[in-house]
């Protein structure tokens, strides 16, 4: 599985945006698709998760304000992020967990600023 961000880009606080994560090859029979990031002098945390029954989990930082979908008929899965802060600036990055292997996307730049 291989795995495209793109979505990410200049922001003011309080706007929004949408990540968009392609896969090279059906996602409906992977288990679990997430969102991380990573800011500068960070450790990557995890911001969301789907599993493919459609159930999705939040991290605190972002409950009521991002959503997680999948559309396996697409191929893809996306994160709308609303009233954006200066704190949700950061690389994010598309991850998948599939048949016992981890999978990354290579990221997309987020910055919140005025």
């Amino acid at each position: 599985v291989q795995l495209q961000a793109s979505g990410g880009g200049l922001v003011q606080p309080g706007g929004s945006l949408r990540l968009s994560c392609a896969a090279s090859g059906s996602i409906s029979s992977v288990y679990y698709m997430g969102w991380y990031r990573q800011a500068p002098g960070m450790q990557r945390e995890r911001v969301a998760y789907i599993i493919n029954s459609g159930a999705t989990n939040y991290s605190d930082f972002v409950k009521g304000r991002f959503t997680i979908s999948r559309d396996n008929a697409k191929n893809a899965v996306f994160l709308q992020m609303n009233s954006l802060k200066s704190e949700d600036t950061a690389v994010y990055y598309c991850y998948a967990y599939h048949r016992g292997r981890d999978y990354w996307g290579q990221g997309t730049q987020v910055t919140v600023s005025s």
